[in-house]
C-alpha cells in the first residue's frame, strides 16, 4: 500500500535524480595503442563522472533528462487524476515507480488479498524507446508485478527528449492505462476464479529434465519446495486453506512471480528495484501469466 506524500511528485524525482547525463567524447589511448573513432561518445552522469554501460552513441544523439522524465510522471498523474508518490531509482536509466493513494485498491478475495496499481516508467539509455506499464503492487506479498501481454497496460513513447513539449500528447496517449486498470483487475478475478493444480503448473513452468544430476535435481527441489512454501505462507495472511494441491491461477501466478523476484538468483540486481524489473521479465514469470490466463479465459 501507499500513502501519497505531501512533496509533489515531480519534486520527488527531481531531488533523486538531481544530475545530468552528459556525452563525452572517447579519446585515443596510446597506452593501449588503441584510437578512438571520431564523432563517438560515451554517457557519462554530470556529478560523478561515471560511466554508463549502455555502449557508445554517435553525435547526433540527445540523451533524455531528469526533465523528460518528470513530464512522464506528470502525465501519469493524469491517468488517476490526482497526486501520486514516486519511487525512484537509476541504474543506467531512469526507472520510476508511480503509485496513486489506497483509494483505487480492490479486493480479490475477502478484503484480505488486494491489489493496487502501480505505473512503472523506464527510461533506458539504450536506443529503446521509454515505456510505462501499469502493474500491480499485492499487499498479500509485496511483489509489484506486470501482466506484460495485456495491450491495455502498456504504451511506449517515441520522444527521447523534450518531452514536456509534447505533454498533451502523453495525457491522451496514457488514457489508455486508466482503462487498463479495469482490464487488469477484471483479469485478476478470473485468475483467482480459475484453479490450476500447483504441481502440475509448475512443471510447466520449470520443465523437468529427465537427465538432470542429482545436484540439479536437488535444486529444482528446493526450488518446488520455497515455492510451494510461499504459496501457504501466503494463505495464511489471505485466510485460505493451507496445504491444497490445487490452488487458484492468481496465487499459483504469484507463487511463481515472487519467487522470482525475491529468491531467485538473479545477475546484475543489486537493489530490490533491480530485482522487480528483472523478475516482470524473465521467461519463468512469463511463462507462469500465460498459464494463468489460459486458465482464466
Amino acid at each position: 500500500m501507499t500513502t501519497v506524500s505531501s512533496v509533489s511528485a515531480a519534486d520527488q524525482v527531481r531531488d533523486a535524480f538531481d544530475f545530468e547525463i552528459a556525452k563525452v567524447a572517447y579519446r585515443p589511448d596510446e597506452s593501449l595503442g588503441w584510437k578512438a573513432p571520431s564523432g563517438v561518445y560515451g554517457l557519462h552522469r554530470n556529478d560523478t563522472g561515471e560511466p554508463l554501460d549502455v555502449g557508445t552513441v554517435s553525435n547526433r544523439y540527445t540523451p533524455h533528462q531528469t526533465e523528460d522524465v518528470i513530464a512522464l510522471v506528470d502525465a501519469c498523474e493524469s491517468v488517476f487524476d490526482e497526486s501520486a508518490n514516486v519511487r525512484c531509482h537509476f541504474n543506467n536509466g531512469h526507472y520510476v515507480s508511480v503509485a496513486p493513494s489506497d483509494e483505487y485498491r480492490r479486493s480479490i478475495y475477502q478484503g484480505r488479498d488486494n491489489i493496487f496499481p502501480r505505473l512503472m516508467i523506464r527510461g533506458g539509455f539504450n536506443k529503446t524507446a521509454f515505456s510505462v506499464t501499469l502493474g500491480m503492487y499485492r499487499d498479500a506479498c509485496s511483489n509489484l508485478a506486470m501482466l506484460r501481454s495485456v495491450k491495455e497496460t502498456y504504451q511506449t513513447i517515441r520522444h527521447t527528449s523534450g518531452l514536456r513539449l509534447a505533454m498533451d500528447e502523453l495525457v491522451g496517449q496514457f488514457q489508455t492505462l486508466k482503462e487498463g486498470w479495469q482490464t487488469l483487475t477484471n483479469l485478476v478475478m478470473s485468475m483467482e476464479a480459475a484453479e490450476v493444480n500447483l504441481a502440475e503448473f509448475l512443471d510447466q513452468v520449470y520443465v523437468p529434465d529427465p537427465e538432470a544430476d542429482a545436484k540439479a535435481t536437488r535444486k529444482a527441489a528446493k526450488r518446488t519446495a520455497k515455492i510451494v512454501d510461499r504459496v501457504n505462507r501466503e494463505a495464511i495472511r489471505t485466510g485460505r486453506q493451507v496445504g491444497r494441491s490445487t490452488v487458484s491461477a492468481w496465487e499459483a501466478y504469484n507463487a511463481v512471480q515472487g519467487y522470482q523476484q525475491w529468491n531467485a538468483t538473479v545477475r546484475n540486481a543489486r537493489t530490490p528495484f533491480d530485482r522487480i524489473l528483472k523478475a516482470s521479465d524473465c521467461p519463468q514469470t512469463r511463462k507462469a501469466e500465460s498459464l494463468a490466463l489460459a486458465a482464466a479465459a
